[in-house]
């Protein structure tokens, strides 16, 4: 089945797998995202982000820091997109991954980039993500909000590629074969 539009996860995790703390913050990742690695390249390719609210009020995954206050007050996934540049076009979502990408894509939506945790998992589980970029940080921090949670049956990925950074940042890179 052809997927009207591409989604990406591009993360940082710790080594032993968590996205943040259990009280969700990010202080373990590199200041500013650390060396570059990739990312800067990555965001250029994408249209669409689609962030969970958490990780939104979180983090600025967004280029120039064009980040305003969240305006959601659900754990729904918001939007932002590039489309209509020079400002970005934040708005709250609401329903189930297909149901979000089949908007994105009736909107002209490409390429989405998809973060937040919960918001990573509901898309890989509906079978919507095709590219995973996972970069591990050098660092264990016990616990805390993992990448993946629980499965309804094993999804297979396609290894691409292993990148070392001298920072000690290990990438890989997985498609989600279809």
């Amino acid at each position: 089945m052809t997927l009207p539009v591409k989604a990406t996860v591009f993360v940082g995790i710790s080594l032993d797998g968590f996205l943040a703390r259990t009280n969700h913050e990010l202080d373990f990742l590199p200041p500013g995202g650390g060396e570059e690695h990739g990312y800067a390249a990555f965001i250029e390719t994408v249209d669409t982000i689609v962030i969970g609210r958490k990780t939104y009020e979180k983090s600025s995954p967004f280029p120039n820091g064009r980040m305003a206050r969240s305006p959601w007050s659900s754990s729904a996934p918001g939007l932002w997109t590039r489309r209509g540049a020079p400002g970005a076009v934040v708005e709250r979502l609401a329903g189930s991954p297909p149901e979000v990408v089949a908007r994105l894509a009736a909107l002209g939506s490409k390429h989405l980039y998809v973060d937040g945790g919960i918001t990573i998992q509901r898309f890989l589980v509906a079978g919507l993500i095709q590219r995973l970029i996972i970069t591990r940080v050098p660092v264990l921090i016990g616990s805390g909000i993992p990448l993946f949670g629980a499965l309804p049956h094993d999804i297979a990925l396609q290894h691409v590629a292993t990148r070392q950074y001298s920072s000690g940042l290990v990438q890989s890179e997985y498609i989600v074969p279809a």
